[in-house]
């Protein structure tokens, strides 16, 4: 088990290739593997790596370690890199990228879920076609509890997912639910056993990847076109709302409160 508060190593994306399995690892250890703006700008190319790789059937997102997948974004960097809406703006553009990278991959993609799965972590997992996550494991979007905004198509793949309703939930209260809430809210499509979950992921994605890859590609595009899509004016009406948060005192609030650990103060201005 990694002790977090000892662990050096820089924060990066990583990939490797293992009997046709491409693993695309987050690995921020110190910090729960939250991700900074460079590790967000690095997953498209990632993707991009492993989905033209002859020898890869399936992607796995997963965090690096045995204790958490991804803790959300580093807040740290909020009151320098998404400070406001137009600071904000250009991380959500990395975000987005993330995000569409995953969703749109030709390949399959699986999230392999430990621990925290929190914010951005949430998201990323929500554009995977696929979620496994070991019993005990925690979910939640704590957006209100930092006063940002989120990407459109972002809040549009839980709802694909969650519906409206239940979305509403996660985003309202910022609360965290476990395993047995997220697989019954359709967030999960798989529980496993903390000792077997990786054993479980390498069965259902060389599951996956024995099929026909011609196949696959065909039914992951035809699903995904058969699903709703936000409309230009709806995404841009949206965007509006989430730039006006990166703007708002209740931001600087948010993002101070969690640094120095207490409960912020919302004015809603």
């Amino acid at each position: 088990m990694t002790d977090i508060s000892t662990d050096t190593r820089p924060a990066r994306i990583t990939t490797r290739i293992e009997d046709r399995i491409g693993w695309l690892e987050v690995d921020n250890l110190a910090r729960r593997n939250a991700l900074t703006l460079t590790m967000w700008q690095a997953i498209p190319q990632a993707v991009a790596e492993l989905s033209s790789d002859p020898r890869v059937r399936v992607i796995v997102l997963r965090g690096a370690g045995n204790e958490t997948f991804i803790a959300g974004a580093d807040i740290s960097e909020f009151a320098t890199l998404r400070k406001d809406a137009a600071s904000a703006r250009a991380y959500e553009v990395s975000n987005a990228e993330a995000f569409d990278a995953l969703r749109n991959a030709a390949l399959p993609t699986l999230a392999m879920i430990r621990g925290f799965c929190l914010g951005g972590g949430f998201g990323l997992a929500a554009a995977c076609d696929l979620r496994i996550a070991a019993d005990g494991s925690s979910f939640g979007i704590p957006a209100a509890r930092l006063g940002v905004g989120y990407p459109p198509t972002a809040i549009a793949d839980v709802v694909r997912l969650i519906g409206p309703a239940r979305a509403k939930l996660l985003f309202f209260t910022a609360r965290r639910i476990g395993t047995a809430e997220a697989e019954r809210f359709g967030f999960l499509d798989l529980v496993a056993a903390p000792e077997t979950l990786e054993t479980e992921t390498r069965r259902l994605a060389s599951e996956i990847a024995s099929g026909a890859p011609l196949t696959l590609r065909a039914a992951k595009a035809g699903i995904d076109a058969l699903t709703a899509r936000l409309s230009a004016e709806d995404r841009d009406a949206c965007q509006t709302l989430a730039d006006a948060c990166f703007d708002s005192r209740d931001f600087a609030e948010g993002r101070t409160a969690f640094m120095e650990k207490r409960a912020p103060d919302f004015t809603g201005s």
